[in-house]
């Protein structure tokens, strides 16, 4: 008789098999994800700028990828909405002035909104007055004040540097805000201009102040507080640009309103969109296919391996011993 002792289960085969099965599973979210999951956020802005003097125009337009089917443009804290990606006045009102955002459709899909964008009308109110303290020229390492002043109640001001990006506001004590710049260098020097406004209404500005030149000799490195992206142009004109394109009129508007408001037509792009997307979306599966018989196959080849390397296994043979005799017959 042979005893030969079983063969243990090797665990290589079956962690890769399981590791398989889990990144097919991570590559089958990711498909369905892409397909079905939202789009993603178009880019929404304000030209020439989001600061707009009342009586000049502005353009908020919305910027998804080519071939989108449908764009929503809305304005928030109220129940306006354009299903347009292109949005002119031609005319800024206060009552333009709000918060914007957008986003499009494709399909049966819709994308993720876009960032807000704050339209500000500006000349509402008299213009504030700027100053520097000590003075306006001031050399590299020292402290500098910019002072805007108000002669009406305002708590909120913003302080403008041309060139840069955004303002920098400050809630203050009432008709008055400091703006200190510690250790001034050569990169603060520039035409700066301040606005106030209420904290009540907060897109609605007082016209800019006089511009104030800030001086600094000597040369030195970047600045303490100042913003370094390049901005649109924030320079107030009262002199309106030429003249708009020919537009559809929204239907949903007054009488009023279609004098401002304009719809500007869209520049027509060729489909590319949802092929593009489709193109992607086979790129990820062929992808994820190919990891996933990748794997497999070397999964296959380890275990292949780790069977040649196992020592050849000892056969037990049972020891041949003699028969018991048999025992007598016994005798009649």
């Amino acid at each position: 008789m042979r005893i030969s002792t079983s063969p243990r289960p090797q665990p290589t085969f079956v962690v890769v098999f399981l590791m398989t099965v889990i990144l097919a599973g991570l590559c089958l979210e990711q498909v369905i994800h892409a397909h079905y999951g939202p789009l993603p956020k178009p880019s929404l802005q304000a030209l020439p700028s989001s600061l707009v003097p009342l009586g000049t125009p502005v353009t908020v337009r919305c910027q998804g990828p080519p071939g989108v089917d449908l764009y929503r443009l809305e304005k928030l804290k109220s129940s306006q909405y354009f299903d347009y990606g292109v949005l002119s006045f031609s005319a800024m009102e206060k009552r333009f002035a709000g918060v914007y955002r957008c986003s499009y459709q494709n399909g049966s899909r819709w994308s993720l909104p876009s960032s807000q964008l704050e339209l500000v009308a500006t000349g509402v109110f008299t213009k504030p007055s700027l100053s520097a303290q000590p003075s306006a020229a001031v050399s590299p390492g020292m402290d500098v004040t910019l002072r805007c002043e108000s002669q009406y109640g305002f708590d909120r001001f913003a302080l403008y540097k041309e060139g840069d990006t955004g303002p920098y506001k400050r809630p203050e004590q009432w008709y008055l805000a400091d703006f200190p710049i510690t250790t001034v260098t050569a990169a603060n020097s520039g035409t700066y201009r301040c606005y106030s406004f209420s904290s009540s209404s907060p897109y609605l500005w007082s016209a800019p102040s006089d511009p104030l030149e800030l001086v600094v000799k000597g040369n030195s490195v970047t600045p303490s507080w100042l913003p370094t992206e390049l901005p649109s142009s924030v320079t107030e004109s009262s002199e309106a640009p030429g003249r708009l394109s020919p537009s559809l009129v929204n239907q949903g508007s007054t009488a009023e309103s279609s004098r401002n408001i304009t719809i500007l037509p869209e520049a027509s792009d060729p489909p590319a969109g949802p092929a593009l997307q489709r193109y992607t979306e086979g790129n990820l599966v062929r992808i994820c296919l190919g990891a996933v018989v990748l794997i497999f196959l070397v999964g296959i080849l380890a275990e292949d391996w780790h069977s040649r390397r196992k020592p050849l296994r000892r056969r037990v043979r049972a020891a041949h011993r003699p028969l018991p005799p048999l025992p007598p017959r016994p005798q009649n």
